[in-house]
């Protein structure tokens, strides 16, 4: 089947933000994205990761990509160990999560002329790792 090989994997990409979580879902075999509804956090972790877990198993995810938000000069700052934290909690899902330099996601959505910047700064993300995989 054309675009269906084996090594194919479905991935979920999250900008995640101490308030939002934009979501983003997309597969290497086209290298294409689409915007999921953006999440709103809970008070709990737990709640927000078995949330995402049955979004993950809806949309036939293989593997998480989580936006890593490195300073400007490419450093881990306090927000970056939080969504480091955040994903060492979603890879208790057992679905493979990788950490991707989400630096300039948000600027690049609202130039697309994203509605919601969050989901579109996900988009962006997933974009550029699929493209890198390529």
């Amino acid at each position: 089947m054309r675009g269906s090989r084996s090594t194919d994997v479905r991935y979920l990409a999250l900008d995640v933000g101490d308030r939002r979580i934009g979501l983003a879902v997309g597969d290497d075999a086209f290298g294409q994205s689409r915007a999921l509804p953006t999440l709103r956090r809970s008070r709990r972790l737990e709640a927000d990761i078995e949330r995402i877990a049955r979004l993950a198993r809806g949309e036939k995810v293989g593997g998480f990509v989580v936006g890593l938000p490195l300073t400007l000069r490419g450093e881990v700052g306090q927000q970056a160990e939080r969504v480091r934290r955040f994903a060492a909690e979603l890879a208790a899902t057992g679905i493979p999560v990788e950490l991707y330099d989400e630096r300039n996601t948000t600027i690049e959505a609202v130039a697309r002329g994203a509605e919601d910047p969050d989901a579109g700064a996900a988009r962006v993300l997933l974009e550029d790792f699929l493209s890198t995989k390529r």
